[in-house]
C-alpha cells in the first residue's frame, strides 16, 4: 500500500484508522452478516450507529441540550436555501466573505429581503470584511457568516456581535477544528467532506426556539422542524456516511477532542506559514491576520511554475495542491486528518522546489 498525503479541499483525506476499521467491517458489521451499506435505516442496529454518531458530535462540540443535531443530505449548498426557508420572515443580513458566502447570499435573495452588510469581493476575498455595527439590522431574522473560506484561505478569528439576532454560520471547512462556543450561534451547518466524514452528509445544529415556523414553500427535506420531529429520518439518511462519521468522531475523541486537535492544527499551520513567509519565492495570498488554519493559499512567481509544482509534488506523493480557478496558484488543505508529518513533507518539498527553480 502506498498512501499519499492528500491535500484536497474536499472530499478530503480521512484518518487511516477509520478507513481500516471500515474495511474490516465492510462485509460483516458487528456479526450481522451484512455491510452497514445494506442495513435498513429503520433497524435497531442502524439506529444505534446513528445515535452514537450524533452523541459524539454533541459531546465533542459541547452542544447544549436546547439545540438539535440533524444529519441530512444535500450538502451545505442545500442549506443555502434551507436557512431562509426556515428562518427568513422579514429580512436577513449576510457577510460576503468568499465564494460560498456569496452563493448563500444569492440563494437567500430568492426567498425574501437580504442585505449585504460587508463584503471583501472587490479585493478578491483576500480578507474577512470588517462589519460596521451601524449597518447591522438589530431586527433582522438572522446574520449569516461563513467561518472559513475554503477557496480563498481566510477565516474569522473573532465572531461578529449580532446581539439578539441569531448568528447563522456555514462551518463546512473548519467545524471541529478549533473550539467554538455553540451558544454563540442560532444555527451551524456544515458539509461533512472536510472535517466530519465522507461526502454525502450535512450536519445542521439548530437552537430549538428557532424551529416551528418554516416557510410554506419549504420542501419537506429542507424543513428543520419536520426533520427534528422525525429524528432526521423523514427520508433515508446517508447511512454509510453517518457510520463513517461516527468512526471519525471516535478517532477525534482519541486525539484529545476538539481542544487536542486544535493544538495540532495550530502547529501544522504555523509550520507551513513560517516556511512560506521565510521564502522570497512563494507568496501567501490571504492577509496575515485572517489566514485560515485549514486552507493555505499561495503562489510561486508565475503560473507555469505553479503547474510544475503541482506535477512534481504529486510525483513525490503530495497530491491535490492546485489552487481553485478563482484564485489560481496553489492551495494546501490541512484538515484534522492531515498528520503533522504530511505538512513536514510538504515544507521539505517547498524548500527543495524553490532551490531548484530560483
Amino acid at each position: 500500500m502506498n498512501r499519499v498525503y492528500n491535500f484536497a479541499p474536499g472530499p478530503a483525506m480521512l484518518p487511516q484508522e477509520v478507513l481500516e476499521t471500515a474495511a474490516g467491517e465492510m462485509l460483516d458489521y458487528g456479526g450481522t452478516g451484512m455491510s452497514v451499506m445494506e442495513m435498513s435505516h429503520r433497524s435497531k442496529g442502524y439506529q444505534a450507529i446513528f445515535d452514537q454518531a450524533v452523541s459524539l458530535i454533541r459531546e465533542l462540540m459541547q452542544v447544549p441540550d436546547n439545540y438539535t443535531v440533524l444529519m441530512l443530505q444535500g450538502g451545505a449548498t442545500g442549506q443555502f436555501a434551507a436557512v431562509p426557508l426556515n428562518l427568513l420572515k422579514k429580512s436577513a443580513d449576510y457577510v460576503d466573505s468568499g465564494n460560498f458566502a456569496h452563493g448563500a447570499m444569492k440563494q437567500a435573495e430568492a426567498y425574501g429581503t437580504v442585505r449585504c452588510v460587508a463584503s471583501s469581493k472587490e479585493d478578491n476575498y483576500t480578507h474577512i470584511p470588517v462589519i460596521d455595527p451601524e449597518k447591522l439590522d438589530r431586527n433582522a431574522d438572522y446574520l449569516h457568516i461563513t467561518t472559513n473560506n475554503t477557496i480563498f484561505g481566510t477565516r474569522y478569528t473573532s465572531l461578529p456581535d449580532s446581539g439578539s439576532v441569531p448568528l447563522v454560520a456555514d462551518m463546512s471547512s473548519n467545524i471541529l477544528s478549533q473550539p467554538m462556543d455553540v451558544n454563540r450561534f442560532g444555527v451551524i451547518y456544515a458539509g461533512a467532506q472536510k472535517n466530519i466524514g465522507p461526502a454525502g452528509l450535512t450536519v445542521v445544529i439548530v437552537r430549538r426556539d428557532l424551529l416551528g415556523s418554516p416557510s410554506p414553500l419549504c420542501p419537506k427535506v429542507l424543513n428543520w422542524t419536520l426533520m427534528d420531529e422525525k429524528g432526521s429520518m423523514l427520508n433515508t439518511p446517508p447511512t454509510y456516511a453517518v457510520y463513517l462519521t461516527g468512526l471519525c468522531m471516535q478517532w477525534l475523541k482519541k486525539q484529545g477532542g476538539v481542544a487536542g486537535i486544535y493544538e495540532v492544527n495550530q502547529a501544522k499551520a504555523k509550520l507551513l506559514y513560517d516556511t512560506l513567509d521565510a521564502s522570497s519565492f512563494y507568496r501567501p495570498t490571504a492577509v496575515r491576520e485572517d489566514r485560515s488554519l485549514m486552507n493555505v493559499t499561495f503562489t510561486t512567481p508565475n503560473p507555469d511554475l505553479d503547474a510544475q509544482f503541482v506535477k512534481e509534488a504529486a510525483a513525490a506523493g503530495l497530491t491535490n495542491l492546485k489552487g481553485h480557478r478563482l484564485v489560481g496558484g496553489l492551495r494546501a488543505s490541512i484538515y484534522n486528518a492531515m498528520p503533522l508529518e504530511g505538512v513536514r513533507a510538504l515544507c521539505d518539498f517547498l524548500k527543495k522546489f524553490e532551490t531548484e527553480n530560483k
